[in-house]
């Protein structure tokens, strides 16, 4: 989907909080579409496969979509796939093409494991979650804590490989959910202004900044990677799912521009996609300015920006 610069910076030079409020409601809308879909596949299978690419808003869509189900009687719990990781063993651990770890493959993860369990709370069985220790990199087994569905009750697994065939194969009918930031803003006579891809860099760029002390240089090294590992691990599965929604809003690129702008005039010539980023900036900057303060507390986009009533 594209939506038009002109018609964005209208909006928010006519009633910023009302066309926030009106994106928020877009997104809303589908994740209400979400939870239907998931409504009528839970009597058949519980399992709910929820998968996406970096800065994608998976872990706050998950959330709106529990909530939404809770009020029509169906509770969930959430699985993270970050629990299964292996233990990291340097002869054994897959590498890029350069020699380095390769964090995205899903061979950092025991799929089967996973499966398994994920198959087991589908009959109805319980399950001990393992414990991974991000610290000394160890995976302790299946000794956390005990999970089991009960009535009305789904679970939701959230992660980059989530709909791996490795994993769908042990509950071939969980219902599959694909979430990308996949819109574009163009010109009043089509020209591309902004990449789909660039809003989900924003995103990481900010978040990375704001909670995990990376600054955009960093990031900027990572994301060559991150973008190898999609397009080997993640993309090639998501015409499994059963829905895609684009989580992309009309009003982001003008909501992230106050964080991000910064973060990239900060960035040394050299360094990683420095090319890229000479032309984000200069796209930036044709965006209407937003207070960010004027976001809901509530919105998706505070996950990536922070101030909002969800804890990660």
């Amino acid at each position: 989907m594209s939506y038009r610069l002109s018609e964005i910076n209208s909006a928010l030079r006519a009633d910023p909080k009302a066309f926030l409020d009106a994106c928020d409601a877009q997104y809303a809308a589908k994740i209400e579409r979400a939870a239907d879909a998931i409504e009528k596949r839970a009597a058949a299978c519980p399992v709910v496969l929820l998968s996406g690419p970096s800065g994608s808003g998976k872990t706050t869509t998950a959330m709106k979509i529990a909530e939404v189900l809770e009020q029509r009687g169906i509770r969930s719990q959430s699985l993270s796939m970050d629990s299964y990781y292996r233990s990291y063993n340097p002869r054994t651990s897959p590498r890029t093409p350069d020699g380095k770890d390769d964090l995205e493959s899903p061979a950092c993860l025991d799929l089967d494991l996973l499966g398994a369990h994920l198959r087991a709370l589908a009959n109805g069985e319980e399950i001990r979650l393992p414990i991974y220790n991000f610290v000394t990199r160890i995976q302790a087994g299946p000794i956390g804590r005990a999970m089991r569905l009960h009535e009305n009750e789904i679970v939701v697994c959230e992660g980059i490989h989530a709909l791996n065939d490795e994993i769908a194969a042990y509950t071939p009918e969980a219902f599959r959910l694909y979430i990308s930031a996949r819109s574009t803003i163009v010109d009043d006579d089509g020209s591309l202004v902004f990449k789909g891809t660039w809003m989900r860099l924003l995103r990481r760029l900010v978040r990375d900044n704001n909670f995990r002390g990376t600054d955009a240089a960093g990031t900027l090294d990572m994301w060559a990677n991150v973008r190898r590992g999609e397009k080997k691990y993640i993309s090639p599965f998501k015409d499994r799912a059963d829905l895609q929604f684009d989580t992309a809003f009309p009003s982001e690129v003008s909501v992230m521009k106050h964080y991000a702008e910064p973060l990239l005039e900060a960035v040394p010539a050299g360094a990683e996609r420095y090319d890229e980023i000479r032309s984000i900036v200069p796209a930036l900057k044709r965006f209407e300015d937003v207070d960010p303060a004027l976001l809901a507390p509530e919105s998706m986009l505070r996950e990536f920006i922070g101030g909002g009533v969800y804890h990660y």
